[in-house]
């Protein structure tokens, strides 16, 4: 090659660009199931946490209910549940007490809208029902003693309430006045055969276990029909003498 071609190459190489030796790294992509988290005002996260509670309650059980599994379902970090409710025990009780409230406000409303005294009668034990089939998770959990600390104020005022509420339906429909902190034989027996005979029929319904009575009672029979005869069903209101 003369020195004219050499001259000529050496000023093409000069002018073409350097390719890069590398290609640029990219940001690392974060994994399709990971869900970004969502950035919520400091008072908000509480609640927020429990609404994810509620969802992983209901969706996959009190097994699948972990302090993780609520960080993940609300998008945050996963100290923030703790950060709020310390430990398991701590976010189930806050959770039982939110499920109580609830529970409460359903039976306030069902009595509020009825217009007589029999449906007044049977709208709280109706909505107990109703809501326990609406709510399978949440009215678990607000059962088992074992998982909660009722020592936690929210909790204990918000279970307070609704035996309050169990103490005047009974009362009304004795015609006394009931107070829930000093009970006579009769009055406790009362309450606890109206609370044994809504909560025992609604486990039963949950379980399935009614089915083949209402599969041998007559055609359209439904479980809330059931209710209704088994409460209406004549009881003597007092202990015979001793």
């Amino acid at each position: 090659m003369g020195k004219s071609e050499t001259r000529t190459e050496t000023a093409r190489v000069a002018r073409t660009p350097k390719r890069a030796s590398a290609t640029p790294s990219r940001p690392a992509r974060r994994p399709a199931s990971a869900k970004a988290e969502t950035p919520y005002h400091h008072g908000a996260l509480r609640e927020a946490l429990l609404q994810a509670a509620e969802r992983v309650l209901e969706r996959d059980g009190l097994s699948g209910l972990t302090l993780r599994a609520v960080a993940r379902e609300a998008g945050v970090s996963h100290a923030a549940p703790t950060h709020h409710f310390g430990d398991l025990t701590g976010l189930l009780s806050e959770l039982a007490a939110v499920g109580f409230r609830q529970f409460n406000a359903a039976m306030a409303s069902s009595c509020d809208a009825a217009t007589t005294p029999l449906e007044r009668a049977l709208a709280r034990p109706k909505a107990y029902v109703a809501y326990a089939q609406a709510h399978p998770g949440m009215y678990g959990i607000m059962f088992r003693t074992e998982r909660l600390d009722y020592s936690r104020p929210s909790l204990h005022e918000a279970a307070e309430s609704s035996f309050a509420g169990l103490a005047n339906a009974i009362g009304a429909m004795r015609q006394e006045q009931i107070s829930g902190d000093t009970l006579t034989l009769n009055q406790g027996a009362a309450i606890a055969r109206a609370w044994s005979m809504v909560h025992g029929f609604t486990m039963l319904l949950l379980d399935g276990r009614l089915e083949d009575i209402l599969g041998r009672l007559p055609e359209g029979t439904t479980a809330e029909r059931l209710l209704e005869a088994i409460l209406m069903a004549p009881v003597t209101g007092k202990l015979p003498a001793p």
